[in-house]
């Protein structure tokens, strides 16, 4: 790959700026494929300070000047779709539809915050007294900090990038030290031919104990918006609540997929690889618990395992596959020592998988997990399905609630039973005989009650053929 005009710099104050740099590898063969600057405390404190002095010029614009300037963002990322297609392929370890499916939806994030920025800018309220109007109106935040993922980067970043322009705030962005090109260097050039102000979109990439941290505790920010793990969640929780900073967080979860007795198994069954294997188990949505009840326990480790054991494991870049390499050694340890071999060790049982040749790790299914096992109690990150059997549907809601979730499946033949066991999930977003379907980030609203997303399918499943 060649050099692109970010490679191994800062973005701050509309000026690339060289800076100590790290390689980026490629996932699956370990080739470099570019540089990383390594921003420091200090790179930090500028491009802060940067922000702060674009924002009351941006905000001042017309909402259809900044949206003009997104759509010339987006028509700078459109125009390089297919590089970034292979970027994601190479950057981040996932297949060419997990590429096409991640730089698809930062193009419709940027378009829906497009079309945002010139639409409502408040509400007419009901006046509280005769005689007087109250008005509400939609005002920026002001300097918004991003600290973003690996697995989903350019994603996860416009999630935060693209509103949090669109409505007048300025950026500073930093990106996972994995995945800092597609997750940061492809957006700061972007944004520079895009001809956003100097100080509105900032770039500082670099490791988590400097760069990281330095922005998540910076004074200078209106917002932080930080989407990770949850312990390091927690800690920023933990720090903001010293002199209550504005902080937006989504962490990860142990997610359940529920399998009751009247299940259809074929379509469990493909949903299952889909909820855990996809980019190879790497998100925060994928299931991390298999609780089926008994009857039909031995049927469904049965059939997923016949499904798991056929999948292709491979370069996704090179090589027409299913599933390519884990993130790092240190994901991959994390997986193999921390939660298979010990789970293991306890009394569960592999079926498939349960190895790996460098980064690449074969899909694994692990029956006999019980809820005192790391396979049960850890989110597993890896691509793995443990299965808990569990003798009523009591019993399965029992396990399931108690453990940090984000989405969970329910599956069953009734779907009003289905139902009325989603209803009783603690996740925000529930499926019945679906897994995966993301609407949830588009429909949880703020308030001062638990809004849970149930979503039902109630046609023939349109799945991958790899989960057939």
């Amino acid at each position: 790959m060649t050099a692109s005009l970010a490679s191994g710099k800062l973005y701050i104050d509309g000026a690339f700026t060289p800076a100590t740099t790290a390689p980026v590898r490629e996932k699956a063969t370990g080739e470099q494929i570019g540089e990383y600057a390594q921003a420091t405390p200090a790179d930090v404190d500028r491009a802060v300070a940067a922000a702060r002095a674009a924002q009351p010029g941006w905000a001042a614009l017309s909402a259809p000047e900044r949206a003009a300037h997104l759509d010339r963002f987006a028509a700078h990322l459109r125009g390089r779709y297919d590089e970034l297609i292979d970027l994601s392929m190479r950057e981040t370890g996932g297949v060419r539809a997990k590429a096409e499916d991640e730089v698809s939806a930062g193009l419709r994030q940027l378009a829906i915050s497009s079309v945002q920025a010139t639409q409502s800018a408040g509400d007419i309220l009901q006046p509280y007294k005769a005689g007087k109007l109250s008005l509400s109106r939609a005002v920026p935040l002001g300097v918004i900090g991003i600290i973003t993922p690996w697995n989903y980067p350019l994603n996860l970043a416009m999630r935060a990038v693209a509103p949090g322009l669109a409505f007048g705030n300025t950026i500073v962005l930093k990106p996972a030290e994995l995945t800092p090109i597609l997750g940061g260097q492809i957006l700061a050039e972007a944004a520079h031919h895009a001809g956003f102000p100097p100080g509105v979109f900032n770039l500082v990439t670099g490791d988590g104990p400097d760069a990281g941290h330095a922005l998540a505790e910076h004074r200078g920010l209106d917002l932080l918006d930080f989407t990770g793990s949850r312990e390091v969640g927690l800690a920023i929780a933990a720090s903001a609540a010293t002199d209550l900073r504005q902080i937006r967080l989504e962490l990860g979860g142990s997610n359940a997929f529920v399998v009751l007795d009247d299940a259809d198994l074929d379509l469990a069954a493909s949903c299952a690889l889909i909820a855990s294997l996809e980019f190879q188990g790497q998100t925060c949505i994928s299931a991390s618990r298999h609780i089926v009840l008994r009857s039909v326990a031995d049927r469904y480790a049965e059939t997923v395992t016949q499904r798991v054991a056929a999948l292709r494991v491979g370069d996704p870049v090179r090589e027409d596959v299913d599933l390519g390499p884990l993130i790092s050694e240190t994901q991959r340890d994390r997986v193999h020592q921390t939660i298979v071999q010990p789970s293991i060790a306890k009394g569960a049982k592999v079926t498939t998988g349960g190895t790996y040749e460098g980064l690449f790790y074969r899909p694994t299914v692990l029956t006999g997990v019980t809820p005192d096992m790391p396979a049960f109690t850890e989110e597993i990150f890896g691509p793995v399905i443990p299965i808990t059997v569990v003798d009523s549907e009591e019993e399965a809601v029992a396990l399931v609630n108690g453990y940090p979730m984000l989405m969970n499946s329910v599956f069953s033949a009734d779907l009003i039973r289905g139902m009325t066991v989603a209803e009783r999930l603690q996740a925000g977003e529930v499926h019945v005989n679906d897994a995966h379907a993301r609407h949830g980030a588009e429909n949880q609203m703020p308030g001062f009650t638990r809004r849970q997303w149930i979503g039902v399918q109630r046609t023939p499943l349109d799945v991958p053929s790899w989960t057939r």
